[in-house]
């Protein structure tokens, strides 16, 4: 696994060989019979990755699409949808719904935190005619993974709202399982833990939502969930021309997917999160988010003072080829981001920890341990781990 940049950003992630390889297949008809049986092959593996007998849906768009089409096809002129955000991205879905005409109650905290169910639930009891309860499951500008989607997914249950996930960060990559959570419209991406070329999102929905969506006459033209199940149901096809050459690194990113088995990858990267977080930890080193609501695929930590964050993600990138990225929104020059997913494995974690300590070193910054023996002995821990799970065929 000898990529000469290592790309440890948030998305996109790095792509084994083996897609890029599929990448490469001819242009075929999208009204064809070939596309046809690729378009099967993918539905069907899309609905192994969401956990999930519903429909899901590959859109020609970035992640950001996926939430336009999820928001779009519910939230009509005048409806009010509960908006949790505590991070950028959630900031971002509350503006969708706004564009949309929709009239937002909001639910949020201060960035690096979560807030609680106990005001989500009381912000329905006061507001029973909201329409859909919308929020980030992994907020990557702070690091945030909000562990309660499954109570909300039951919270909206029995308030009978829609209910809207961004999980376009984390599916593949933590405990995700749709149906069981009650998620009606839940979106993914797909340069993030399916290791897969940006351009592609993803969007599954409940029959619950579809009941919805019918009424909504304001729904999107180019993002027409309905559109989309007839032409699937109907002729195996997608509405409009789709980004074939994606399409065909989505088709072997999902097979890669099953090989590795949903299970192994998601094992995979709460260990390389583990891992980076130990590391971190013992270096003196403080993430934005609490120890409690970690991340397992986006690792977010404040510059330590009197360290240009700047300099030390140019020397990482200069010296030792890894690029990592920096805060967004008001964190911006005030920590830096590391994506640990996709293919993220012990020599991609090693290099990053030795490009950060490295760096860090140089500027100035003093370690409480020795950086050499905390990379060795996280090292031996994870490569432990990861012994106990399948190779990655890449």
């Amino acid at each position: 696994m000898g990529f000469e940049t290592l790309l440890m950003t948030p998305g996109p992630t790095n792509t084994p060989e083996r897609i890029f390889k599929a990448m490469a297949r001819p242009i075929i008809n999208h009204r064809g019979p070939a596309f046809r049986e690729l378009y099967r092959s993918i539905l069907e593996n899309l609905k192994y990755a969401f956990q999930t007998r519903n429909d899901v849906f590959p859109l020609t768009a970035s992640g950001t699409g996926g939430v336009e089409c999820a928001v779009g096809n519910i939230v009509a002129p005048g409806d009010k949808v509960l908006t949790i955000h505590f991070g950028i991205f959630g900031e971002r879905l509350r503006e969708a719904v706004v564009r949309f005409g929709g009239k937002p109650v909001d639910v949020s905290a201060e960035w690096g935190e979560n807030p609680s169910i106990e005001e989500v639930e009381r912000a329905l009891d006061e507001n029973p005619d909201v329409k859909a309860v919308a929020t980030v499951y992994n907020e990557t500008s702070t690091g945030v993974t909000w562990r309660a989607i499954k109570e909300l997914g039951e919270l909206c249950q029995r308030h009978d709202k829609i209910f809207i996930v961004d999980a376009i960060s984390i599916l593949a990559g933590d405990e995700l399982p749709v149906d069981e959570w009650k998620v009606d419209l839940c979106i993914a991406g797909s340069q993030k833990c399916l290791a897969c070329p940006p351009g592609v999102s993803m969007v599954s929905v409940s029959e619950r939502a579809y009941q919805v969506l019918r009424e909504n006459k304001h729904r999107p033209f180019y993002f027409d969930l309905e559109s989309y199940r007839s032409f699937a149901y109907e002729r195996m096809e997608t509405p409009f021309t789709p980004v074939l050459t994606l399409f065909y690194a989505l088709d072997e990113a999902l097979k890669f997917l099953r090989e590795e088995g949903l299970e192994n990858r998601i094992r995979r990267h709460r260990l390389c999160a583990e891992a980076f977080y130990e590391a971190f930890d013992r270096a003196g080193l403080r993430t934005v988010s609490k120890p409690e609501n970690r991340s397992n695929t986006v690792i977010v930590l404040w510059n330590p003072p009197g360290i240009d964050g700047e300099e030390m993600r140019r020397m990482a990138r200069e010296n030792h080829g890894v690029v990592i990225g920096g805060g967004a929104g008001k964190l911006k020059g005030k920590c830096f981001r590391i994506g640990s997913m996709g293919i993220i494995c012990q020599p991609f974690v090693s290099r990053t920890l030795k490009a950060v300590f490295d760096s860090l070193s140089k500027l100035g910054y003093g370690f409480p341990e020795e950086p050499s023996k905390i990379i060795s002995e996280v090292e031996g821990k994870l490569e432990e781990g990861l012994g106990r799970l399948p190779p990655l065929s890449l």
